[in-house]
């Protein structure tokens, strides 16, 4: 298995001839609104481009993973750090299939996405030549978690791969704490970039919660969701800092934009 990963969220898992992008921000350098103007300094989002290597990587794409995309179903509030037009773009030109949890199914249908698997909660469905299995994300601690698209990370068992699960959109729950404990996966995925709204607690996993993910997470850790996003706080040094502070380093990864990992 590889994970070729490009930006923030978005990456993409080669299996064999199997191309998986997560959670498509396709589109360029400061094309999207600031995700905060008041706690941090208002600047357009993505903050940094694709890297240069993304054309070769998403031209093989061959099925696509949305953690989440809307919330009550109005365009307005779509999560485009994990889903943006020039993703959506991306995935019907190329008639992609998506799997995503079932409360997004119809959302994303009615923007002509190809949705093939649409997930209940901790039922696995099969996917490729193995399974997957949607598990809950709470987007926020508080009350800022009902007003988020909240939902889901996912849990992948592919034959003669290891097993990956990918956080999604989270602050540490119930559900986190079972994916890593009862699934036992040899890769996790942990969203790392603690961010914050104008308003409300985290929406991500503080650093203190980040620290607990690692520790807990019985295989290698890697770090995504980092330095893209003006509303997200926590850079690759100060994460490194903090695992390295609690003897979880070693276990963890934190890659570049662009950087392919091998596993």
């Amino acid at each position: 298995m590889k994970i070729h990963h490009l930006r923030s969220a978005t990456f993409v898992i080669e299996s064999g001839t199997n191309f998986i992008l997560i959670d498509p921000m396709l589109c360029d350098k400061g094309k999207l609104p600031p995700f905060s103007v008041i706690r941090y300094k208002a600047r357009m989002n993505p903050l940094v481009p694709l890297p240069d290597n993304a054309p070769e990587i998403l031209s093989n794409v061959t099925h696509c993973l949305i953690t989440h995309s809307q919330a009550f179903g109005i365009r307005a509030f779509q999560h485009t750090d994990h889903l943006d037009f020039a993703g959506e773009a991306f995935l019907r030109k190329n008639t992609i299939p998506v799997a995503c949890r079932k409360q997004d199914a119809d959302y994303l249908r009615k923007y002509h996405l190809h949705v093939e698997t649409a997930l209940d909660y901790w039922r696995p469905k099969k996917f490729l030549s193995g399974e997957i299995t949607a598990v809950p994300a709470r987007h926020g601690h508080g009350w800022i978690s009902y007003l988020m698209a909240n939902g889901a990370g996912f849990f992948l068992r592919i034959p003669d791969e290891p097993t990956l699960y990918i956080s999604g959109d989270t602050v540490y729950t119930e559900d986190v704490d079972r994916a890593l404990t009862e699934l036992k996966p040899d890769i996790a995925v942990m969203a790392s970039g603690s961010a914050r709204l104008d308003a409300g607690k985290p929406i991500l996993m503080p650093v203190d919660e980040l620290v607990t993910f690692a520790r807990q997470a019985p295989g290698k850790v890697i770090a995504n969701h980092l330095e893209a996003l003006n509303h997200c706080p926590t850079t690759r040094t100060q994460l490194k800092e903090a695992l390295e502070e609690n003897g979880l380093l070693s276990k963890t990864v934190i890659p570049d934009d662009g950087e392919t990992l091998v596993f």
